[in-house]
């Protein structure tokens, strides 16, 4: 019996339930593959922008800066943009940071959007692991009762079998969920600190730029 051959028989000696488990597993597969590549765009455009923001930042040329931001789909982006934005009305430090943090609270939940599933698809597919297995043994039993004595052993033993496949099957899955989950949440958060990251560098160019400004006006 070759590999396909024995997928299939798995799954048709499996049950109802086993459907149900790879229909989970197909919708938590498809979270996991958009999620995976969200974020690696989102990582990459985010190095690129600012690789070309942080020389601009440094040299004062803010114009630019918020031009280049602005017109950018980049995470990193949006959060520049808003901070310049509130640079051209006199304010504190605290009053960028603020609009800086608005443009975070804009920007995480599109980072985390989806990923929660694959932790529950997880949770939810060894349950209806459990409940195939639990429905197969029930319908083993049933059918052992009505039988020869001298065919209960093995019908009883084919009937465990059949029902821990659910249980096998489900657990195969639950446990890469549970792994692709924590990578892709390890993976937004390091996004999220860099973005952090970004934005004290921001205001710490910014302040240097006013102080350097002020000087200069007082000479």
């Amino acid at each position: 019996m070759n590999t396909f051959e024995f997928i299939v028989k798995f799954v048709q000696d499996s049950g109802a339930f086993i459907y149900i488990s790879m229909l989970i597993m197909a919708l938590g597969l498809s979270i996991a593959i958009e999620r995976y590549a969200f974020l690696r765009r989102a990582r990459a455009q985010n190095k690129k922008l600012w690789a070309q923001l942080l020389p601009m930042l440094q040299s004062g040329r803010f114009k630019e800066v918020y031009q280049l931001a602005a017109e950018s789909d980049a995470a990193i982006g949006k959060i520049v943009a808003n901070g310049l934005q509130r640079m051209q009305s006199p304010g504190r430090r605290e009053d960028i940071d603020a609009a800086m943090e608005e443009g975070m609270m804009e920007i995480v939940p599109r980072l985390e959007k989806r990923t929660h599933y694959i932790a529950t698809f997880a949770n939810v597919i060894t349950l209806v692991g459990l409940l195939g297995t639990i429905v197969g043994l029930i319908k083993g039993f049933t059918a052992v009762a009505q039988v020869n004595p001298a065919e209960k052993a093995e019908m009883l033993s084919a009937s465990i079998s059949i029902a821990m496949n659910n249980t096998a099957f489900a657990l195969m899955v639950a446990i890469p969920f549970l792994l692709i989950h924590a990578f892709l949440q390890a993976r937004t958060s390091e996004i999220v600190d860099g973005l952090e990251a970004a934005k004290i560098s921001f205001l710490n160019l910014v302040q240097r730029a006013k102080a350097e400004a002020a000087g200069s006006a007082t000479k």
